[in-house]
This record gives structure tokens, C-alpha cells and sequence, in this order.
């Protein structure tokens, strides 16, 4: 363990990275932003990041705090942005039930999208949407204008490479004139047959252009007809849920999803000789949980694989949820349905205002005495570097 830090459990990916870094970086020579990844998780809340010294005002007992390094793969670094995140959505999502679809692609595609993970990953998104458009179209939405929300996430629970859409569409839409919500049947959108044959042709037809005009890159030794034919003779699953509940339901269910990094420190159990275990959610036997152990450097291989590109949005919004739309039609929606959603809460709150709001925890209180305050008296400035 790094001198000088805030840990608040006793393994850590921070722990791992920082004992077994050294060994992965020569045996797979990371790219940038992997190697970013690696200096901002290693150096979370430790010196490296700075922080403050402060003093209890009634026992005078000291501690310092460090500075957390606010990367979107850190695990320490998502619980309160995802907690504010969720609050927000408050102002955006339209009060209904939603459907939940998963967007999965086959595995002989894997390679072509890790090579080209920022193209591949946004046409992933695009071909999603346009599936939920095109699909509407035969059923009671298709005068309508609907919407959606998607998220990203690249993995398994073992941490294999596997990226997927999560997308939230709600049960209904707003007519062409504006002047009419209407909502879907009562448990269906539209046959997920159909869903997962427009998905398909609407991925493939992009990814044809992508590669005829250069932005995307084949794997070594594997033409374009191949990889289709291949990707065409598998099953591509698409899953869909009945419609969930209430807004909350929505927002409660969408907080588990938005802002997850491929794995928890919580789900980490042990670093032995080398060897990580960590839990993990067996979907293939009926969801029991087990543990896999993994070599330290092949651990973090795996964590290595769901770093995003620099500057990459894993969740977008569509149609009536699209930023664009956010106040004039949304502000129609609710007039037409009679509903208004709560405001968000943690609006121009600061995160130790958002903390003790969550948890009921005052963080600035002495951990000493339990009555004191604990004040701020000295920074503790970033080392030269």
C-alpha cells in the first residue's frame, strides 16, 4: 500500500495497480490514456494528489484527507458523481414507465471494435437508436416522436470483453403536432425479433462505410466480407424487459448502471502471491456467485480493456431526451401526461453537502471526540513533479 493514504478497504484496485503496474506496462506496452488511467487510480487519495491537514476546534485531534483523482475508471472516484447524476435526472426523464433494452454484439466482431473503439463504440450507439426508430414505425409510436437513454459498458463480470447498450426508451411518445402523448401497449414496443434484425443491418451498413472510407481499420490478415459473414451466421442477442415502473424505479435501476466501472473494490476479496480474487455473478448458473482467482497481471489486462477512449461520452440522449429537447418539449410532455417530476436536490450542493444529504454522515465532524468540528488549517500542495 502507498504511504500517505485514505483507503477505505483493505483491498484495492489502487493496491493491485500500484504492486503489479510495473510488470503489465512491460509485457503489453498500454496506451495513453491506459497509462493515465494507471497514474490517476494508483495516486487516488494519496499525497501524490495533494490535500488538507485539519484540526478538531473542541479535542484537537489532526488528520490529513487527500485529494481524489476524479477519473471516470476509478472506483473511488463514482459513488457521489453518480449519486448527483441520478438527482439530475430528475429534470429529464419524462414521468412513465420505460423499457429497458440490451444491445450486444457477436463475439467475431470483438477485435474489429477494440481497435477501433472510439468509431466502433459510437456506431454501436447509433445503430442502436436507429434500431428503436426503425422498429417503432409498425407499431402505435409511429406518428409519435420517442426518445431514449444509453449507456456504454464494455464488460463481463469476469472482465472479459464484451461491449453492450444498455438504452431506456419510454412507453410512449409525443405526436407530430405536439399535442398528443401517446403511450405504447401496455407491455410491448415492438417484437424484439424485429429489434435485433434492424440493430444488425443498421450496424453493419455503418460499419461498411467506415471501412470503405477509411476510419476504421480491419484486424491484421481479415477482410471486411469475412468478419460479416461470420458476424451475420451468429445469433445477435437482444434483450428487452417489460416496462418499468415509476420515474424512480427508472432512476433508482438507471443509478446501478451509468456511471459503473468495470469492477468495485468491494467485489475485490484478496491479493495473495500474486494471485487477485475477486466475486463475481455467474449468469450462465442461474446467477449464483462465485470467485475467480487471476494472476495480478493478467487482472489488470482485463481491467485494462474497458478504458475508454480520452474524451469518449458512454451515455447519450436521443430524440424527445436529447439535450435539445430538454426543456421546450419536455415541458410539453408533462402538460400532456399531467405528471411533474420532482426537482433535483443536490443542485449547487458541494460534495461533502451531497455526502452528508445521501448518508446522513457529517464528514466534517471529529471521528475523535464525536462533537467537535474538524476545520481546515493547512493545504497540503502537489509534489513537485
Amino acid at each position: 500500500m502507498m504511504k500517505s493514504e485514505n483507503s477505505r478497504q483493505p483491498v484495492e484496485l489502487s493496491h493491485i495497480l500500484q504492486q503489479f503496474s510495473e510488470q503489465y506496462c512491460n509485457r503489453y506496452n498500454p496506451c495513453p490514456q491506459q497509462q493515465k488511467a494507471i497514474r490517476a487510480i494508483t495516486t487516488c487519495r494519496t499525497s501524490l494528489q495533494g490535500g488538507h491537514s485539519s484540526r478538531c476546534n473542541q479535542c484537537g485531534y489532526q488528520a490529513q484527507a487527500y485529494n481524489s483523482c476524479r477519473n471516470k475508471h476509478c472506483p473511488k472516484c463514482q459513488f457521489i458523481k453518480q449519486e448527483k447524476w441520478v438527482d439530475k435526472l430528475n429534470e429529464r426523464l419524462i414521468p412513465v414507465k420505460h423499457f429497458h433494452f440490451v444491445f450486444t454484439i457477436p463475439k467475431a466482431l470483438h477485435t474489429l471494435f477494440y481497435i477501433n473503439q472510439a468509431q466502433c463504440y459510437s456506431i454501436l450507439f447509433s445503430a442502436a437508436w436507429m434500431a428503436i426508430r426503425k422498429a417503432s414505425v409498425n407499431t402505435r409510436l409511429a406518428s409519435s416522436q420517442t426518445g431514449g437513454m444509453a449507456v456504454l459498458h464494455t464488460w463481463t463480470q469476469t472482465l472479459n470483453y464484451h461491449p453492450h447498450i444498455h438504452m431506456l426508451v419510454p412507453a410512449g411518445g409525443i405526436s407530430e403536432d405536439q399535442m398528443e402523448w401517446i403511450s405504447s401497449r401496455k407491455n410491448f414496443f415492438a417484437p424484439i425479433k424485429v429489434v435485433g434484425l434492424i440493430f444488425r443491418g443498421c450496424l453493419c451498413s455503418l460499419l461498411d462505410k467506415g471501412i470503405k472510407d477509411g476510419s476504421i481499420n480491419l484486424p491484421e490478415k481479415e477482410s471486411w466480407k469475412y468478419l460479416k459473414d461470420l458476424a451475420y451466421s451468429k445469433q445477435w442477442i437482444i434483450y428487452a424487459q417489460k416496462p418499468m415502473g415509476g420515474v424512480h424505479s427508472v432512476i433508482n435501476y438507471l443509478g446501478r448502471y451509468a456511471h459503473r466501472v468495470a469492477i468495485t473494490n468491494s467485489r475485490i476479496s484478496d491479493i495473495n502471491e500474486g494471485q487477485v480474487s475477486f466475486r463475481y455473478q455467474d449468469n450462465k448458473d442461474q446467477g449464483k456467485h462465485k470467485t475467480m482467482t487471476l494472476h495480478a497481471v493478467e487482472f489488470i489486462r482485463r481491467f485494462m480493456m474497458h478504458i475508454l477512449p480520452d474524451n469518449f461520452y458512454k451515455i447519450r440522449y436521443y430524440g424527445i431526451m436529447a439535450a435539445v429537447h430538454t426543456k421546450s418539449l419536455r415541458q410539453q410532455c408533462l402538460a400532456l401526461i399531467g405528471k411533474m417530476n420532482d426537482l433535483a436536490r443536490y443542485v449547487g450542493l458541494t460534495e461533502a453537502e451531497v455526502y452528508r444529504a445521501i448518508t446522513g454522515k457529517d464528514n466534517l465532524k471529529c471521528p475523535n471526540c464525536d462533537r467537535g468540528l474538524m476545520i481546515i488549517y493547512r493545504s497540503i500542495p502537489l509534489p513537485y513533479r
